[in-house]
């Protein structure tokens, strides 16, 4: 343990808090806008970044000068949730945009020549900041944190450079986690365009019908019609079919499997509300799709390896007249399986009234070609998953013993792998 680390209150180590809970653009004599600068609130903050972006609502230019009376929120700055369910949670401000500072939320400025910006949000992150957050807070239905005991709050601070250090080497690897994200998401948004292209909109049909070039490769192009035909659910591609999602899959049932049945083992265990665990057998042959039956009705998840449904969940299999697990993946997620409820207590998918749901099928061919597309940005994607993984076990093993001393510095910085570790080189 290194005798160079000292303790001391968070309130010694800042040079700004910025505390704006309770303002509205009302009490400032305006309203929301349609777009402006927008104002970041506590819903906006989990697990180190902006979540629910199209909650964000804006402000104009002069409410914004009003509302944070020139004091800024700057690049690495560090935002801290104070009340809710989300207490404690905090992300670091690395953008150089303007934002309010909205409800529910810190905003927390290092003096640099005692607190490393970086360390501070590692160390906000970590279980002992985090329980002395609860500790601190106040309220029975909803727990909230006060300016007064924020400046409390005890960091552990090893000398300014190893600080630097520690905070540079966990920055590269949220960054790295987080650049992941972004292509897991961007890959994923690829796929959702070109099934809504081709088998939502009809683009390419549209096109050969108006006399366009559809811009697909001629092989390709030949595979759709150059005109539209009535059909049960209005016009849809000549030649392709109407069926129901029975007649295309199976929503077969998972089966019970408890967590302390489990053996250690490198098989997704999954529920409706995503992965609950491991286990070291499958129930099905990967990839496939999980399709919340209990609690979370009609989610559908794909799942890249071998795995285990539980019986909260269905998992798909296909039937003989569509084979393509890409297509029906997009098909369901396209269906509002979740209002075909048929419990009242646990919301619950009825898989009968599912089955019952109209889909324009389009010939096997075509299927064939979007199966060998989207497949191509499935495996980036699950490679960008897998590397996340990998990085967040990393961080979560390196920060509590990094933060206490307990691992130096200089032998941590051989477990971060280069690319990430290259991130780092940018300045606050």
């Amino acid at each position: 343990m290194s005798t160079e680390h000292r303790f001391a209150e968070l309130g010694e180590c800042l040079s700004l808090i910025i505390d704006h809970r309770g303002k509205t653009p009302k009490k400032l004599g305006s309203d929301w806008v349609a777009g402006g600068v927008p104002t970041i609130s506590a819903n906006n903050v989990n697990d180190g970044r902006l979540v629910d972006k199209e909650t964000i609502r804006y402000v104009t230019q002069d409410v914004y000068r009003r509302w944070m009376r020139n004091h800024d929120v700057r690049r690495g700055d560090c935002l801290l949730v104070s009340e809710g369910a989300t207490l404690g949670q905090c992300m670091y401000w690395d953008e150089d945009q303007p934002i309010v500072l909205g409800q529910r939320l810190f905003c927390l400025r290092a003096n640099p020549e005692v607190l490393y910006p970086r360390y501070l949000y590692c160390y906000m992150t970590s279980y002992s900041f985090q329980s002395e957050v609860v500790a601190r807070s106040t309220g029975t239905s909803v727990p909230g944190l006060r300016q007064t005991e924020v400046l409390k709050l005890q960091l552990r601070l090893p000398p300014i450079e190893e600080q630097r250090i520690i905070g540079d080497l966990l920055y590269s690897l949220n960054k790295k986690i987080e650049l992941n994200r972004r292509i897991s998401d961007t890959l994923d948004a690829m796929s959702r365009a070109l099934f809504k292209s081709w088998f939502v909109d009809f683009d390419p049909v549209c096109a050969k019908m108006e006399g366009r070039d559809p811009g697909l490769p001629m092989p390709l192009a030949d595979l759709f019609p150059d005109s539209f035909e009535d059909s049960e659910l209005g016009e849809i591609p000549k030649g392709w079919e109407v069926k129901t999602l029975g007649d295309l899959l199976e929503l077969a049932y998972g089966k019970a499997l408890k967590a302390e049945d489990r053996r250690d083992g490198n098989i997704p265990v999954y529920g409706s509300n995503g992965q609950v665990g491991w286990h070291d057998e499958r129930l099905v042959a990967g990839p496939g799709i999980v399709v919340g039956r209990k609690g979370n009705p009609g989610i559908a998840t794909w799942v890249p390896t071998d795995f285990f449904p539980i019986d909260t969940t269905f998992y798909v299999v296909p039937k003989l007249g569509c084979r393509s697990l890409e297509f029906l993946f997009h098909v369901l997620r396209t269906h509002d399986l979740a209002s075909l409820g048929a419990d009242s207590a646990v919301p619950g998918l009825n898989r009968n009234l599912a089955y019952m749901s109209s889909q324009v099928l389009p010939p096997a061919p075509l299927l064939a070609h979007f199966e060998r597309h989207t497949s191509a940005f499935s495996q980036r994607v699950n490679h960008a998953n897998d590397e996340i993984r990998t990085l967040v076990a990393l961080r979560d093993t390196l920060l509590p013993k990094l933060i206490s001393g307990e691992l130096r510095v200089k032998v941590a910085e051989k477990f971060i792998p280069y690319d990430a570790r290259r991130t780092s080189e940018v300045g606050t």
